[in-house]
């Protein structure tokens, strides 16, 4: 079989998997070593010579030229256990570990190559990644440290694997998490200052970040440099055609709320693994979570004619609580002018010295529990989606509250996708305590963290 491989500096150049080494003690191990790269620069630069259309094959065809590999290894084996068998071992057990699933063969390699020489970084690196499949996290663990306290050797692969399970491992209490969380984003930015070319080092970056802002402090900045990480990762051709970048980008344009920028990342994740379900998954969620604001915008909530009308009579400046009398002094002894403006008169963006006051005409169901999301109308009948984030499980507002928000962050949504129109403007809140709720300013208890869901296909 012969194939068209890009080499580095993009020569493309005709590869033939036969052994030409000819039993050479001298050449065997690096005629060996030359198969295993191939392997996975061919499954890692898939998208360099096939087309997107053919990802369902991916697999397939990787483990097709895996066997054929191997056969390469079987006809040499015993002259390259004789010469070098810890390389041996390693070179093999990585060709088997190339796939996807956990390989119980590749284990028993790998495990043998670490002892028969446990300077060798990278079977330590490979040996982890394989625990890591079969959901062994803290042996794979002991692994990647293993590869990573050589300081001389700074270890980029096993940095980001540490970033990884830092993040993952089950936490006793707040403080070990968020203990937990530095130190995994720690360790991406070690990796990505080892190489700043390598995207796959960018992608975790990206998920410590995000990681961060929501264990540890919701500050929006840090979405932007989830963005930024995840940009420079696609820089990168091989991390690019990864599914897991587009995935955990699309979970973050989602919680930035753009929209349609999320969409697409989702089904780019699903075009480059057709069998993986996460992202069709997210993909169809945000559709059915857009759609019912779509419906539930437009139509007021749904709420018939006579309950509206008592629900915008029932609309009081008084309700404005702390924020009436055109404005307000924090418990910090600030103070700050508020107008009360409907909500067609708000622009988009941050509304300063603005106060908006309405009622509730209803909630909308998210499967990601995170945004609290309603429907606000005011005294003009005018009505917009809002959504709360940091709010604490089992708290929200419900139909008929009075909702006053001060300068508020305004999004007017506007996209078509597969042919169906979103319009809407919506209203951002990142911080419950600036709310007053029924004449009443938030308190502590509406606060809360946030769990997130990450994924890296093993993650």
């Amino acid at each position: 079989m012969n194939l068209l491989v890009k080499e580095e500096k993009d020569v493309v150049k005709e590869y033939n998997p036969t052994c030409f080494c000819k039993e050479s003690k001298d050449e065997i191990v690096k005629c060996l070593e030359e198969k295993v790269d191939y392997v996975y620069s061919f499954r890692d630069r898939f998208f360099e010579n096939h087309d997107i259309k053919e990802a369902i094959n991916k697999n397939a065809d990787v483990e097709k030229l895996m066997l054929e590999m191997l056969s390469i290894f079987d006809k040499h084996e015993s002259l390259a256990l004789q010469v070098n068998k810890a390389r041996y071992n390693y070179l093999r057990g990585k060709l088997l570990n190339v796939m996807p699933k956990f390989n119980v063969v590749a284990e028993s390699l790998l495990s043998k190559a670490c002892k028969l020489d446990p300077k060798m970084l990278e079977a330590w690196n490979e040996l982890g990644e394989c625990y890591w499949k079969n959901e062994e996290l803290q042996k794979a663990k002991n692994c990647f440290e293993m590869a990573a306290k050589d300081e001389v050797k700074k270890n980029k692969i096993a940095l980001r694997n540490l970033s990884m399970i830092a993040r993952q491992e089950i936490c006793e209490n707040a403080e070990e998490r968020n203990k937990n969380i530095r130190l995994g984003l720690n360790y991406a930015k070690e990796a990505v200052r080892l190489d700043t070319h390598d995207g796959i080092s960018w992608s975790i970056l990206g998920n410590a970040h995000l990681s961060s802002f929501f264990g540890i402090h919701q500050n929006p900045q840090t979405l932007k440099r989830c963005i930024n990480a995840y940009s420079h990762a696609e820089k990168d051709v091989i991390a690019r055609s990864t599914p897991d970048l587009h995935y955990n980008k699309g979970i973050t344009l989602k919680y930035e709320e753009e929209f349609l920028l999320a969409l697409e990342s989702f089904k780019r994740a699903s075009s480059y693994d057709p069998t993986w379900e996460p992202p069709k998954i997210k993909e169809r969620q945000l559709l059915e979570y857009l759609r019912e604001i779509n419906d539930l915008v437009s139509t007021r909530g749904k709420m018939k004619a006579k309950r509206l009308q008592q629900i915008l009579q029932s609309i009081d400046a008084k309700q404005l609580g702390p924020f009436g009398g055109g404005g307000y002094t924090s418990s910090g002894g600030k103070t700050v002018k508020l107008e009360e403006t409907l909500l067609n008169d708000l622009k988009t963006g941050l509304n300063e010295e603005k106060v908006v006051l309405g009622k509730v005409v209803c909630s909308i169901r998210n499967d990601d529990t995170v945004p609290f999301t309603f429907c606000l109308v005011d005294t003009n009948c005018t009505c917009v989606v809002v959504t709360i984030y940091n709010l604490a499980s089992g708290k929200g507002v419900i139909i008929g509250d009075s909702v006053a928000i001060p300068e508020p962050f305004v999004t007017d949504v506007d996209f078509s996708y597969n042919d169906k129109k979103y319009k809407f403007r919506l209203i951002r809140v990142e911080n419950p305590l600036i709310l007053v709720i029924n004449s009443k300013k938030g308190t502590r208890e509406l606060m809360a963290g946030v769990q997130m869901s990450l994924f890296k296909k093993f993650d």
